[in-house]
């Protein structure tokens, strides 16, 4: 450490942001998951974490609302290899129950195809609830890079074990309602349900800049009292109509509990930022209306207790997906960090 500079540029290490810490000694310890199996319109998030870790690089390290941002002691797990090769896989296979069913075919017809992408999304499931379950026993908070958005779920299962409720803080274009889309139990469009139906200690989902979703989202939406959606429609109408961006995130942040998890899909943010992630949608947050409502969080008397960020694609031609994920990812480790240390 006698020798890192933060003003330095930074050197490809292998680590988020080319940060010097250990695994051992990190405080934030971030969890590649590179698995896009059940993405429905378009591969690539699989490719995410790699991207960012490249392009995170470049992310000056100075922060100006966390002081030494980089003394926070951020360590990266290195990639389990197994994972790329089961995605690779079974992702051929979830393509062919995709277009079958985009051809106009039964579900029906895929049994056999569904039953085997379901049992290794379980698997996958499993093997990321082990390693962030051990990380979390050394103390250590635990952030999820995606992939698609199914592969946070087995920390969220992780960080249940921490307490007897928690909510989750939802940021993403989707409201992820879907019981078992296109048959895959554990869908990217499934998350928030299964993670509501399978841990009994979440109290509260509070989702924002939620856009595009079916009535039977809208259904659970509007009739399970666990559920908060702040839409996309009506965070802008109230800000057409006066009401300061400030005053919506202290009404966020206040439908919270006490502790709290945080699901980023990248596609939360306005599709500029973001032009490449697998299912875009018109509309969304912008970079500082997500950087305040962050920041408004931490330093509320909530706890954070885990994190994801998933569905960053890096484009052909550019590094811009990648650029602005490093950056957000950053942004969740740092106010995590800062939210701890309060």
């Amino acid at each position: 450490m006698t020798i890192f500079n933060p003003n330095d540029p930074g050197l490809a290490n292998g680590n988020y942001f080319a940060l010097p810490y250990s695994l051992e000694e990190s405080e934030i310890a971030l969890i590649s998951v590179p698995w896009d199996v059940t993405t429905s319109y378009r591969a690539g998030t699989h490719k995410g974490p790699k991207s960012i870790i490249e392009a995170s690089v470049q992310v000056d390290l100075y922060d100006v609302n966390v002081k030494d941002a980089w003394n926070t002691k951020i360590g990266t797990l290195p990639v389990d290899n197994e994972i790329p090769k089961q995605n690779k896989k079974f992702r051929k296979i979830a393509e062919t129950v995709i277009d079958g069913l985009e051809q106009g075919r039964d579900l029906s017809e895929f049994e056999e195809e569904s039953a085997k992408i379901n049992s290794a999304s379980a698997a996958l499931n499993e093997r990321v609830y082990n390693s962030c379950r051990k990380l979390i026993n050394q103390g250590k908070i635990t952030g999820v890079v995606g992939g698609d958005h199914s592969v946070p779920l087995g920390n969220i299962k992780a960080v249940s074990e921490l307490c007897e409720e928690f909510g989750i803080l939802h940021l993403d274009a989707h409201a992820d309602l879907r019981k078992a889309y296109e048959g895959f139990t554990y869908s990217h469009a499934s998350i928030m349900y299964n993670a509501l139906n399978e841990i009994n200690q979440i109290s509260q989902l509070t989702q924002v800049g939620v856009r595009d979703f079916c009535e039977e989202e809208a259904e659970i939406i509007n009739t399970d009292p666990r559920i908060r959606c702040f839409t996309d429609s009506e965070i802008r109408g109230n800000l057409y109509d006066g009401k300061t961006w400030k005053r919506q995130c202290e009404e966020i942040v206040a439908t919270l509990p006490s502790n709290v998890y945080i699901s980023f899909d990248i596609d939360g943010l306005s599709p500029d930022l973001c032009p490449n992630t697998g299912t875009p949608v018109p509309g969304g947050l912008s970079f500082r209306e997500v950087d305040y409502l962050l920041n408004m969080l931490a330093q509320s008397n909530k706890k954070i207790i885990g994190f994801d960020l998933c569905e960053v694609s890096p484009g052909k031609d550019n590094e811009w997906d990648a650029n602005v994920g490093a950056r957000i990812l950053y942004k969740l480790a740092l106010y995590t960090n800062l939210n701890q240390k309060k």
